[in-house]
């Protein structure tokens, strides 16, 4: 493999282009189930499912030019926030990811957009579980290749053996290596420079895209943020705090 920094990005753009190509047609019918909360006046709830994932939750919240209804399922143990070494065994702790689910509360018919790129840690799957035993509709952005490769006996799987594209409505596939970095360097040994965190912001605002396009084309208003930091922002986005406030735990 290359080892410049050119070859990276070629890596990088493969990716993208692969993303839109193979999933466009996930991703719009993602955005059909995200438009259809939206028509129904529901939050749209986004999960992470440990470690880095939990950024991509992040990045669809509160966020200029990203949907006001999404309510992040966030817990701060789960996070980078966390201290590392903890936040990594608490992924792969059973129940976890069940219990953060039910504090939620996330609804029958419900949409909950779950982000890992790996989809077989405990705190991914009990989460996946619980919110289909409450009729929530999954989205799963997730690679095929961590799941598929894999060793079924790894000591990460959740006890079910279940991938998250199992237990989902939608998958999107965000083709993430096992291993996650890209380059090699002459001369050293541990690869570098990681991917999914680039492919799976692309895929949260090609969703947002899709999403607010499906929402013209129905004559509905999405409801969007505008810049709270550019003149006029915090008015323009007081409607939404107003709406939303009581709803999103976060906000």
């Amino acid at each position: 493999m290359e080892t410049t920094s050119n070859n990276y990005l070629e890596q990088v753009i493969g990716f993208l282009n692969k993303i839109e190509s193979n999933q466009i047609e996930n991703i719009k019918a993602a955005a059909a189930l995200m438009c259809d909360a939206i028509e129904r006046d529901e939050l749209i709830h986004v999960y992470g499912g440990g470690g880095h994932t939990t950024l991509v939750m992040g990045e669809m919240f509160f966020r200029s030019g990203g949907l006001a209804n999404i309510n992040p399922v966030m817990e701060p143990g789960l996070s980078v926030f966390n201290q590392a070494l903890k936040y990594l065994e608490l992924e792969r702790t059973v129940n976890y990811g069940s219990s953060i689910v039910k504090y939620f509360k996330i609804q029958k018919g419900e949409v909950l957009i779950i982000f890992h790129n790996i989809g077989i840690n405990a705190a991914t799957i009990d989460a996946a579980m619980e919110a289909k035993k409450a009729g929530a509709r999954i989205i799963a952005v997730s690679s095929s290749h961590w799941q598929n490769e894999m060793p079924e006996d790894h000591f990460i799987r959740h006890p079910s053996k279940q991938n998250l594209f199992d237990l989902a409505d939608v998958c999107i596939d965000d083709y993430n290596p096992v291993g996650d970095a890209l380059v090699n360097i002459e001369g050293f040994d541990t690869p570098i420079a990681p991917v999914s965190n680039i492919t799976d912001f692309y895929i949260a605002h090609r969703l947002e895209i899709e999403t607010v396009k499906l929402c013209v084309e129905r004559g509905c208003v999405p409801p969007v943020w505008s810049s709270a930091n550019a003149p006029g922002g915090d008015e323009l986005n007081a409607r939404y705090v107003d709406k939303y406030f009581p709803r999103v735990k976060y906000l």
